[in-house]
């Protein structure tokens, strides 16, 4: 009941802000502010799988991997990096055959992440680690940093708003407008759009391994403004 409250309330107070919204005379404009920020983090996904008649050799099975890999990892001596565990679940493993279903043991499953800000020679040493550690496959992806996506909000943000404020006084000055004021302010969530992964092999010598790169990453900052005059 109190949730259906709260959602009443919200509806009707947009739908008071969009009536009064009509009886004011508005600008309204779309401020951005646009980053390209070399990515600083690179993530390996690995996904595990386990299927197995009973659920402690599926799970036995399925902590060896992770161990092996932890293993080879620290064996690598890479500089700087995170093996991150996570979404472990253990579900009956459901076979359909001729349209009938049938429960044939126990599939294990477990997601790994390895986060690292090291770059060339510690991307393959963890690559080949991956690859040592067994039948294991992998989707390597780049990103930026927390850390540096926060240093950067506030910055953006007052860049966003900057923009949002020229376009307005562009608009009044067009079009004859005085003076104008904020009226109103909203923020859209943060944007990121992710880089393309290349695998290059050095063209200066061939047997050396080969070295990854990633373009530099876009990240977005939008708001929006409501100007009154």
């Amino acid at each position: 009941m109190k949730k259906i409250l709260t959602a009443l309330f919200i509806s009707m107070s947009f739908a008071a802000f969009a009536q009064e919204d009509l009886k004011i005379p508005l600008i309204e404009i779309e401020g951005i502010s646009i980053r390209k920020v070399p990515s600083d983090e690179a993530v390996f996904m690995i996904e595990l799988e386990e299927k197995s008649m009973k659920v402690v050799s599926a799970v036995e099975v399925l902590n060896r991997k992770t161990k092996t890999l932890a293993d080879e990892l620290k064996k690598a001596k890479i500089k700087d990096y995170k093996l991150i565990a996570d979404n472990y679940a253990v579900d009956i493993n459901r076979v359909y055959r001729s349209g009938i279903s049938r429960d044939s043991g126990y599939v294990a499953r477990q997601s790994l992440r390895i986060v690292t800000t090291s770059k060339n020679e510690d991307l393959q040493k963890i690559v080949e680690s991956i690859q040592d550690a067994g039948d294991m496959s992998f989707n390597l992806h780049f990103q930026v940093a927390e850390a540096t996506k926060n240093s950067l909000e506030d910055a953006m943000l007052v860049e966003a708003l900057k923009n949002a404020e020229s376009r307005a006084m562009l608009i009044a000055q067009t079009l004859g407008i005085k003076t104008i004021r904020v009226h109103r302010v909203s923020l859209e969530a943060p944007q990121q759009a992710y880089p393309k992964v290349e695998m290059m092999r050095s063209m200066a010598d061939d047997s050396s391994g080969p070295l990854i790169a990633a373009d530099n990453q876009t990240l977005w900052r939008k708001v929006y403004v409501k100007y009154t005059y």
